[in-house]
């Protein structure tokens, strides 16, 4: 009966946000984009307009999380009561972050590694 249902969770997944080609690969499967867009200083886009690249996630209330994470991200900016795109609950703090940054690898690697972060998203400003 399993191998029945795998059809059926493939296309659930595929059908899912985060699913395209290279989203949702990074550590943990919690960062939702492709950092192969990125070069060495965190930047993406036309050679004349480079650019870097917004993330947001959310985080547990309690200080001890917003300590933790901005040791390992200083452009960490911590937005309590504040949804985002991403969609925090009302117990949770929304952070956003950049990949202009020396290691911004290594920061998102780290972050995503976090127990407490399920997932790092694209963020979009309009």
């Amino acid at each position: 009966m399993f191998h029945r249902s795998l059809p059926l969770l493939s296309l659930l997944f595929l059908a899912s946000p985060g699913a395209a080609a290279g989203e949702g690969d990074g550590p943990s499967g919690a960062i939702r984009f492709d950092l192969n867009r990125l070069d060495e200083s965190g930047l993406q886009g036309p050679p004349d307009g480079r650019r870097a690249l917004d993330y947001e996630y959310c985080i547990p209330g309690a200080a001890r999380y917003r300590e933790r994470v901005a040791a390992i991200d200083p452009s960490a900016r911590f937005l309590p009561g504040s949804r985002g795109r991403i969609g925090c609950r009302p117990d949770q703090v929304l952070v956003l972050g950049n990949t202009h940054q020396p290691g911004f690898r290594d920061v998102l690697a780290a972050l995503a590694e976090l127990p407490f972060v399920e997932r790092i998203v694209e963020c979009v400003f309009e």
